[in-house]
């Protein structure tokens, strides 16, 4: 008979996904991974099957916590561009949580896709970027009736988000605000 759990699987995936939201896939080590967790390493493998699992798990915990904000952007589609700027500022508060900027986790894991093997973490991070490009394109439909220029507007708002990503990581909100500012100059 198995031991009953002594942790809530919902609280260490949120540490879980925290870890790799900071440290990325090939820096959270399974010492960092239990020490953050508070659990072992037999109950990390028991709960999630590898790190691989832990890590595909965390990748779904953080699209849950960004969903709110896509969901939001998706309901306000009919305000165009100022839905889209207003999920890029939302970004932002939840990037620089804590004022230390720690990106998108699943920006930086893009950053690692040529270390990682694994193709259900590649086809999860394509998945999650079709959202919301497809939640990008929603809003720009409302504003733009040609949808090679939605697709356009919409792959640079995409590149932009990657790009503001990487800036939270150093840079202030004052800076933020001002490339956010700057960038639906050009929308």
């Amino acid at each position: 008979m198995p031991r009953p759990k002594k942790y809530k699987e919902e609280e260490v995936l949120h540490k879980a996904m925290n870890v790799f939201w900071l440290y990325g896939y090939e820096g959270a080590s399974m010492q960092l991974l239990e020490k953050e967790m508070g659990i072992n390493k037999f109950s990390i493998y028991a709960s999630f099957g590898s790190k691989d699992g832990l890590f595909l798990k965390s990748m779904k915990c953080y699209e849950q916590l960004l969903g709110k904000f896509i969901r939001q952007l998706q309901s306000d589609a009919s305000l165009g561009k100022q839905a889209i700027k207003r999920y890029f500022y939302d970004f932002v508060e939840l990037a620089k949580e804590g004022n230390f900027g720690k990106g998108c986790l699943i920006a930086n894991t893009v950053n690692e896709l040529g270390k990682l093997n694994n193709e259900q973490v590649k086809e999860e991070v394509l998945c999650f970027i079709r959202q919301v490009r497809g939640a990008f394109k929603q809003a720009l439909a409302a504003e733009y009736e040609d949808m090679e220029e939605v697709n356009r507007k919409a792959n640079y708002l995409l590149v932009s988000i990657f790009g503001l990503s990487a800036a939270t990581k150093l840079f202030d909100k004052e800076q933020l605000y001002d490339y956010i500012e700057q960038v639906f100059m050009n929308v």
